[in-house]
């Protein structure tokens, strides 16, 4: 199964200046979900924007990747990077074809996964209204959104696997026109997760597309050893540098371990620091 990696630089930019960089916790973990994909899964693909493929370029990192695609808009065609910080994801969609899957880079697949006709999502989540507020809320220029369901639960996307290129489109085609008429605004939470994990699971129940979950929202906190979303983490590795250090320990010796022939991809991210 044919899986995609994305990296927009947008967001960078529209907060810093200077050359892109990333932290290192989030390059071993990109590392390992990239080889880990490929060891159990299938081919996986780097889409990204210019300063992005210039960026792993620069670093030697482009091998664990089958094919770099530069593809995501470097403007995200006007859409505000800092607004929708996830924005790329959805313009990178949009040049795949389905079947495909798209992984955060922060997701690691720890086992061969079997995909069939269904969409396959990491989790679902609550509709907590100060994070998914009623439909209402949003302030959009002109775009009007079909009849959709408002009671679906939205589906956490570091993971998901779009069966087919009909409902990709559909799905890519409202969130792209949804990103671009939304009027600007200081919420930069609400309207992306609308945009990206809302919108999946409502075009889902519009066209009648079942849904599957990798994870059980309820038990999301439970140890188990198939996957890892290093999300929740990366905030405690920047506050806490022994968490920090240790996690980059582990995460190095599991790729010298389990991909030996990528050791050297440890070595390159421990020289960063």
């Amino acid at each position: 199964m044919n899986a995609i990696h994305i990296i927009s630089t947008a967001p960078f930019f529209a907060k810093k200046s200077g050359a892109f960089s990333v932290e290192d916790f989030d390059l071993y973990c990109t590392v390992l979900s990239a080889l880990s994909w490929r060891k159990h899964n299938g081919r996986i693909s780097l889409y990204t924007d210019t300063a992005g493929e210039e960026y792993y370029r620069r670093i030697g990192l482009l091998d664990i990747w089958d094919e770099v695609r530069v593809c995501v808009p470097d403007d995200l065609e006007g859409v505000d990077p800092k607004m929708f910080w996830a924005g790329g994801k959805l313009f990178a969609l949009r040049e795949a074809e389905a079947p495909c899957v798209m992984i955060d880079t922060d997701f690691i697949v720890w086992k061969p996964l079997t995909l069939g006709r269904e969409i396959v999502a990491a989790h679902r989540e609550e509709l907590f209204p100060d994070i998914y507020p009623p439909l209402e809320y949003f302030r959009l220029k002109d775009h009007v959104m079909p009849p959709f369901s408002r009671g679906i639960l939205p589906i956490n996307t570091a993971f998901l696997y779009l069966p087919d290129n009909d409902f990709k489109d559909f799905y890519v085609s409202q969130a792209i026109a949804f990103m671009k008429s939304a009027v600007p605004c200081e919420d930069r939470l609400c309207y992306m997760v609308m945009a990206e994990q809302r919108m999946a699971a409502m075009c889902a129940e519009y066209t009648g597309t079942p849904i599957r979950t990798l994870l059980d929202k309820e038990h999301l906190f439970f140890p188990q050893d198939s996957f890892t979303h290093l999300w929740g983490a990366k905030q405690a590795m920047r506050d806490n540098p022994a968490l920090h250090k240790d996690f980059c320990r582990k995460a190095a010796d599991r790729i010298r371990t389990e991909f030996p022939e990528y050791a050297y991809t440890a070595d390159i991210i421990g020289s960063l620091v």
